[in-house]
């Protein structure tokens, strides 16, 4: 029986595949499931000769590329939402996808609250304007500013009301991190319109948030990471979840800045909360994913994978931060739980095994590409 093809769609930019660690554990998994696994960018598909050109990693951490056969199913793990991307991505013709479109964050939000089976997770959210940040810093002690089409906490502001005015804290769009002192409610939304012109991500808009007490240790953001994913058999099923911890005074806990730190969900929840209200807690986290997958796909078709950003208050009640349809695995691998960072890697693949399996039958495609031969482009991984 011939091998399965699968595609990974990714980013590339010249010689460099950003996250390129993550795709290239999804090559080795591929390969140890028996299935024909390569990566590739949207300037990699020859429509015509019906071939792609692939990429796999290789000796000494590098990539190469070669002509493999078109895929039986392709995973959509292209982070890099620009025009040509989502030109392809509007061509249902052209591939057999493993996962459907997602919509940016302050859709997803505002679908969410308005959700029977999610509303009661979701805190007050509304799309930014000077009279909604007015209202939302009047009736509530904390609150965030947040892009609505950002990723990895960049461009995110935190608004806490103090004895004697108001203090700002935000990461910048370059990581940087910001704080000031501001006195009045006035200054506050001057400061922050500039601030929505100014960190602005591509032309997108941004959201205001209610904010939660996450400082489960003091001075820090603490939240949950969860990842769900569907298994070989494409049933939903909860793969981990890691705390993420923020460096001092940061609006965010986001680890890609090196300032953060993952730790072992259970062993803190259980020290926090006590061994009752932990369980408690993480049987609700649970409810809560599975709940927002059925929302999730009833409205925008199947999906592969989502990582949840769940806030576990001071009290102990949980929240849905944001939801993320291409999150990032490498919180498991800083908390040194590597057997789930290895069942993460893996569950997509088999799912995408299971895909094409049920859209070809027991008949599969042209033989796979094999390893690419030196001759062949190298790609310095990053």
């Amino acid at each position: 029986m011939k091998k399965l093809t699968v595609g990974i769609l990714a980013h590339r930019v010249g010689n460099i595949f950003p996250n390129s660690k993550f795709l290239s554990d999804l090559v080795t998994e591929g390969r140890k499931l028996g299935a024909c696994v390569y990566v590739f960018s949207h300037k990699d598909v020859q429509e015509d000769s019906r071939t792609i050109r692939g990429f796999t990693p290789i000796s000494a951490g590098r990539w190469a590329g070669e002509p493999c056969p078109w895929p039986d199913v392709v995973i959509d793990f292209c982070r890099k939402l620009y025009k040509p991307f989502r030109d392809m991505r509007r061509r249902e013709d052209l591939f057999v996808y493993a996962n459907h479109k997602f919509t940016y964050k302050w859709k997803a939000m505002k679908l969410f609250a308005e959700s029977d089976k999610l509303k009661r997770w979701i805190p007050k959210t509304f799309l930014y304007s000077p009279q909604a940040l007015e209202q939302m810093i009047e009736t509530h002690d904390l609150v965030y500013v947040k892009p609505g089409n950002g990723t990895g906490g960049h461009s995110v502001l935190k608004i806490n009301k103090t004895g004697d005015g108001y203090r700002l804290q935000g990461r910048k769009r370059s990581g940087r991190i910001v704080a000031t002192p501001v006195m009045t409610k006035q200054r506050v939304i001057r400061w922050i319109n500039r601030w929505v012109q100014t960190e602005k991500i591509r032309s997108g808009s941004f959201m205001v948030q209610q904010g939660l007490d996450l400082q489960l240790i003091p001075r820090r953001q603490v939240d949950v990471r969860l990842l769900i994913q569907k298994n070989e058999i494409g049933n939903w099923e909860v793969t981990g979840k890691v705390l993420r911890v923020g460096a001092k005074n940061s609006p965010t806990t986001n680890l890609s800045y090196g300032d953060g730190k993952a730790m072992v969900f259970q062993t803190f929840i259980h020290s926090r909360f006590g061994l009752d209200k932990a369980k408690e807690i993480e049987l609700e986290c649970e409810e809560l994913a599975h709940r927002l997958m059925e929302v999730v796909e009833e409205r925008f078709g199947s999906m592969v994978e989502f990582g949840l950003d769940v806030g576990i208050d001071v009290n102990g009640q949980v929240w849905l931060i944001e939801a993320n349809p291409k999150p990032g695995h490498r919180a498991f691998i800083k908390a040194k739980e590597s057997a789930t960072y290895l069942k993460s890697i893996r569950r997509p693949i088999q799912y995408a095994i299971h895909l094409a399996n049920e859209h070809l039958g027991e008949g599969t495609n042209d033989p796979c590409c094999e390893q690419a031969i030196r001759e062949n482009v190298i790609l310095d991984m990053d």
